[in-house]
């Protein structure tokens, strides 16, 4: 029994140090905000000394009935001459949304835009087909992408195609705003999170000359930068990433802009939310295996492979949490079987820290954002539990991406709902899962009977993680039932389409 014991600590101590890893991680990414973002010269916008070029913008959609029009609208808004504006809505709709894009397009034509639908006869390739059929049929040098969830604001091109007055320039990503944050605890935990990865991690990893990503809408993109990269390809789910990835490693030059804020509309739904992270952590990893070793291969500086590894597999920390949970509650039994008096001390220096740095880190990004962030940061113990709670659908993803398996790139769908608004659980497009709801139950009855446990021996130390990894399950276990397409008694039960 002693040796079972020993090897169960040995093994949980090695998973909450990589834990504290890529804890320590943010730290990093925080000091080189500071180092070249806070604490340097700040840069000045270039003005445009060049003729103004042909832009054709791509909106990519698929089943956006509730949005699509609201995006069209605001695309016609753009402050940029009409004869140097083109409009391409790529349509992949399976239902009525192609008949309202056709009809708004025609509207549109009438008034005197510059405006397409491509319709596809199949999802080939889904968005980067979408993306690669369009560009074939584009006349602009510079390509601006925008998703249905997105509203651009006006000048949009007026502040982003000054920079690639430099012919090195192959992409410019702008920051996501969030049209509908205060809609619930669901919203602003999502929030928080959006906030953190762009103005931290891009300006981080923009200002200090690591490979940092477009993110597949509210960006700019120079065709010749696209074409020479290899294109749009689609054996990851993460077109964007993996571009990305392809044009900095042939030389391309990326720019982060943190003042240009396009706000999104954030998903209200949790089953909406967990397919949107499966997509991405999918990807993430896909990306991970094609392009990690050719970047180790290749001839770049050290940093720049350390950080695209922490950022290519920044996902396998889901798995790593879902097995610490899984531990912890028992790691309360083992501890009296191992007399290892510094096993205690190690772990709660490695749980603290992990904790500090995520709390430390969203801070920051609150303080430099919101003027009000000191009330926000009331959030930051729902976002951490929440993060928790999201580990199972996550880590799922993860071994999805490792196995390597052709997946379908399911879309995230959108309402256009104002805030608190809570009619969309009427409309179309929803999706749920009973085993999903059903494992995270489980972890939650786990978590609250382990909180039981630690509470009745006095083990205070690790009391508050176990409380806080409770919250998590149990919200997202509830979420996940509410929101699916079944309400009542069989919700636990129901599934239903993917569309």
């Amino acid at each position: 029994m002693h040796l079972v014991s020993s090897l169960f600590t040995t093994i949980y101590l090695c998973l909450i140090f990589l834990l504290a890893l890529y804890g320590l991680h943010r730290c990093w990414i925080l000091y080189l905000y500071y180092r070249y973002y806070k604490w340097a010269a700040p840069r000045r916008a270039p003005e445009m000394t060049l003729a103004w070029p042909v832009v054709t913008v791509q909106l990519p959609v698929y089943n956006e009935r509730y949005v699509v029009e609201r995006l069209i609208d605001s695309i016609c808004k753009l402050e940029y001459p009409r004869d140097l504006l083109e409009i391409q809505v790529l349509d992949d709709s399976t239902d009525d949304t192609r008949e309202i894009v056709a009809a708004k397009v025609q509207a549109l034509k009438a008034q005197g835009f510059t405006i397409s639908q491509v319709h596809r006869g199949c999802r080939v390739g889904f968005k980067a087909g979408a993306l690669e059929e369009g560009l074939t049929r584009a006349r602009g040098e510079f390509l601006a992408i925008f998703d249905a969830d997105f509203l651009p604001p006006a000048d949009f091109l007026r502040k982003t195609l000054p920079y690639f007055q430099d012919p090195q320039i192959g992409m410019v990503q702008t920051r996501w705003g969030h049209l509908n944050e205060d809609h619930s605890l669901l919203t602003w935990v999502q929030s928080l999170f959006l906030d953190g990865h762009f103005l931290l991690e891009h300006t981080a990893r923009n200002r200090s000359g690591a490979f940092f990503n477009f993110n597949g809408t509210a960006g700019i993109w120079r065709r010749e930068a696209i074409n020479s990269s290899g294109g749009w390809q689609h054996d990851t789910l993460t077109e964007d990433l993996d571009l990305s990835y392809r044009a900095q490693m042939n030389g391309w030059r990326f720019v982060f802009l943190p003042d240009v804020v396009c706000p999104a509309e954030l998903p209200v739904d949790i089953n909406a939310f967990k397919t949107q992270q499966n997509r991405w952590t999918i990807g993430a990893i896909q990306t991970a295996r094609k392009m990690l070793p050719t970047i180790w291969r290749g001839d770049l500086p050290l940093k720049v492979k350390v950080e695209a590894t922490f950022h290519l597999t920044a996902c396998l920390g889901y798995l790593l949490m879902v097995a610490v949970s899984f531990l912890l509650p028992l790691s309360l039994y083992f501890r009296t079987q191992v007399h290892w008096p510094f096993m205690t001390l190690v772990e709660r220096v490695a749980l603290v820290a992990t904790s500090t740095s995520i709390i430390l880190f969203y801070a920051v990004c609150q303080r430099d954002l919101h003027a009000d962030w000191t009330t926000r940061l009331r959030n930051l113990p729902a976002m951490i539990s929440v993060g928790v709670g999201m580990c199972i659908s996550n880590a799922k993803a993860v071994l999805q991406g490792l196995v390597g398996h052709r997946l379908e790139f399911y879309r995230t769908p959108k309402y256009s709902v104002p805030s608190h608004d809570q009619s969309w659980k009427k409309m179309d497009y929803r999706s749920g899962s009973s085993f999903a709801a059903l494992t995270e139950l489980v972890f939650a009855c786990y978590f609250l009977v382990a909180t039981g446990v630690a509470y009745s021996s006095r083990q205070w130390g690790s009391l508050p993680f176990i409380a806080l990894f409770c919250f998590g399950y149990t919200y997202v276990a509830l979420l996940t039932a509410m929101h699916g397409t079944s309400w009542g008694r069989f919700a636990f039960f129901r599934f239903s389409s993917k569309d």
